[in-house]
């Protein structure tokens, strides 16, 4: 396999995806691994094979089925998310390191599948407080989704000693820093 897998993973607003977006938009070796999902569409923002590949659960067990994922999982209920095999290969064939943006478990899966060839890197909160603000300032959580995510989180965080790395956001021009310091020591490697 070419390339390397840059892994992070984070529970639900810690920040990885706007980290993840900074080191695309600096980094032309690195290419984005889209991840699929049954979940509908965050507002106007999001788009069909830019964000996720947005698939029916029939089309996501489908794929189950065909062997087309490295990993997936239920993450709430009736709720898939996965990665595809295909978009591993897409990224390596343009010449580049591929960078996931996934949930726990699916980071923990994906360090697995990859070994040495991959750089898992955990991103958390200060605290669940500064969680929870965070969830909240986005306006896209009803009382009940947010409870669920923060009861997620708190079971998520249990798991940063299975990644090769754990970056602290306190500070988000600090936290941009450490990741590319993190990639570009992975690179020499």
């Amino acid at each position: 396999m070419p390339g390397k897998a840059l892994i992070f993973s984070a529970p639900s607003g810690s920040g990885k995806t706007t980290i993840v977006k900074h080191l695309l938009t600096n980094n032309p070796d690195l290419g984005f691994s889209i991840s699929a999902s049954t979940r509908d569409k965050r507002g106007r923002t999001e788009e069909q094979g830019k964000d996720y590949h947005f698939l029916s659960p029939e089309e996501f067990k489908e794929k189950i089925d065909r062997n087309e994922f490295i990993e997936w999982e239920e993450v709430y209920a009736g709720n898939f998310y996965g990665t595809l095999k295909s978009e591993i290969e897409r990224v390596w064939r343009d010449g580049k390191n591929v960078v996931f943006d996934v949930d726990v478990k699916g980071g923990i899966s994906l360090k697995q599948y990859f070994g040495d060839k991959a750089l898992a890197i955990f991103v958390k909160v200060p605290s669940l407080e500064i969680l929870e603000q965070r969830l909240s300032n986005r306006s896209t959580e009803t009382p009940d989704s947010l409870s669920r995510r923060l009861f997620k989180a708190k079971f998520e965080m249990t798991f940063q000693d299975k990644f090769d790395k754990v970056l602290v956001n306190e500070d988000l021009e600090h936290s941009l820093k450490d990741a590319q310091k993190m990639y570009d020591e992975f690179k020499k490697q």
